[in-house]
């Protein structure tokens, strides 16, 4: 990192402003303890406004709040993720969370006493850090995607919008899970669609509102006190999860798929004379291409002893392991299948800020481990 940028002091950074960084940065501040939140965005919430128009959550506003402050609709309700970008802007102002917005951190290191922070052309030292970011920033799409004619419009769900992005003619979305099939549903209202990919099952009941305020409290409560670390099946659910298949699909369900007429495929193999080409050989003739084939893992700008740039580190319910002052928040299943939820957030913060204030009230510096 370069030293002539003037440095700030601060006890806790927390990279990223999401649910995770928020509902930290809440727990921070109810102990008293300095911090602050950096986030790359333009405004709090715009990791919801970006995501494609259609998107609403599949847990019902009952259930949407973070710690302090109720989610402002029906309870039964399922907002929109414009209500959600909203109602995240109005809580780090409701409860004044140091929130910096437009600041993407560039870097993490070390001097061996403190971590370094550099984002933009600002520099701070820390005894703690959080990395409350999405432990999913780059979509995944498979190497044969560049063999494809260049014609065809290609988009990752990460940059759908609406099917205005899209050219006349069929659409093909590679990736079953519950992404591909809300796309597929929007998608197929003026195209011919194909859903590609292995079937990840299905939740067997309806998701509205009679069954949000009968059944949830239930999936609930197995979520957040089940499901946890300490459960083989859950264990097994995160591996699956870390190898990169999808969940069950929640609101859309395969009966939805086929009487809305899309057209459930094989999964994708390669490509021939340009266009897709199917396992059972069929070649897809087709004018669009949206990978919703997940993301992977960057932590390329962490430079600390033991970082793979495209895995997570070793860590107990977010406490990294070699690393005192580092921690994560936010990753699927950080503590239970609730932890990369936003009514499963608050917990894990809560059981960070503790951390933090123990480390807090020894005065320990963060003893970093150097290469």
């Amino acid at each position: 990192m370069n030293s002539h940028y003037e440095t700030e002091r601060i006890e806790t950074v927390i990279v990223g402003g999401g649910q995770s960084g928020l509902a930290l940065g809440y727990h921070l501040a109810r102990r008293g303890l300095p911090f602050v939140i950096l986030d790359a965005h333009q405004r709090v919430g715009d990791a919801w406004r970006n995501r494609w128009d259609s998107l609403r959550l599949f847990t019902p506003a009952g259930y949407d709040g973070l710690p302090g402050l109720r989610f402002p609709a029906p309870r039964s309700s399922f907002p929109t993720k414009d209500e959600m970008a909203d109602y995240l802007e109005s809580y780090a102002a409701k409860f004044r969370l140091p929130v910096r917005t437009g600041v993407r951190v560039d870097a993490l290191a070390t001097d061996g006493h403190r971590f370094l922070v550099a984002a933009n052309d600002l520099r701070f030292e820390a005894d703690n850090v959080v990395i409350a970011t999405s432990p999913e920033l780059l979509p995944r799409i498979p190497s044969f995607a560049s063999e494809l004619d260049p014609g065809l419009v290609q988009l990752h769900s990460f940059h759908y919008a609406n099917q205005s992005q899209l050219q006349p003619g069929g659409v093909l979305i590679v990736g079953a899970g519950n992404s591909g099939a809300d796309i597929a549903m929007d998608v197929v209202k003026h195209h011919p669609t194909h859903l590609s990919g292995r079937d990840v099952g299905h939740i067997p009941f309806p998701i509205n509102r009679v069954t949000g305020t009968l059944i949830y409290p239930l999936v609930r409560f197995m979520f957040h006190r089940v499901l946890t670390v300490h459960n083989p099946i859950a264990r097994k659910i995160r591996a699956s999860l870390e190898a990169g298949h999808g969940l069950p699909l929640v609101r859309v369900k395969p009966k939805h798929l086929a009487a809305a007429g899309v057209e459930r495929v094989p999964r994708v193999a390669g490509v021939a004379d340009g266009l897709p080409v199917l396992e059972d050989g069929r070649v897809l003739d087709v004018a669009n291409v949206i990978w919703c084939t997940g993301y992977r893992p960057d932590y390329s700008w962490i430079d600390l002893p033991g970082f793979d740039r495209e895995q997570t580190p070793k860590h107990t319910r977010g406490v990294v392991e070699g690393q005192p002052g580092l921690y994560f928040v936010g990753l699927n299943f950080l503590f239970s299948a609730s932890s990369s939820q936003v009514n499963g957030v608050g917990r894990d913060g809560a059981y960070l800020a503790n951390a933090i204030a123990a480390r807090h009230a020894t005065g320990a510096h963060p003893a970093v481990v150097r290469a």
